[in-house]
């Protein structure tokens, strides 16, 4: 297995389009509408990564499901916003829970022992009949 980063582009465009099934011509199409974003060359060579893959075979799944590229873009930022509100709503889960555990702490430590309350009362009810 390739300890290879799923965002490093290495494929050029013939060998990704046999890959993907498609002609290298709906792949410049797809990244002139803004579908996939591949990386360049100093020369300008475009160079595809699995990550480009993963949202090549989504673009594939709702061009058959008969959404046009337009509605695909749509639908892909959608997806990319909701995956970042996810994210960030498990950021806010995992701080509230460690505000929770820290209250908890800090109610275990303000808490007496239950020795040494009977301890003070049976103190308190001596120096209350000494005094009377």
């Amino acid at each position: 297995m390739s300890d290879r980063q799923p965002s490093h582009a290495v494929y050029v465009i013939s060998v990704f389009a046999e890959i993907g099934g498609v002609h290298p011509q709906t792949l410049r199409n797809y990244e002139r509408t803004g579908l996939l974003n591949p990386q360049r060359t100093s020369g300008g060579s475009r160079r595809f990564s699995d990550v480009d893959l993963v949202a090549l075979r989504r673009i594939q799944e709702l061009t058959n499901e008969g959404i046009n590229l337009e509605g695909v873009k749509r639908i892909m930022v959608l997806e990319a916003q909701l995956e970042a509100m996810k994210e960030t709503l498990r950021g806010i889960a995992s701080d509230a829970q460690a505000q929770v555990e820290a209250t908890h702490r800090q109610y275990r430590r303000e808490l007496v022992p239950i020795q040494n309350t009977i301890a003070l009362f049976v103190e308190s009810q001596k120096q209350n009949r000494d005094n009377s």
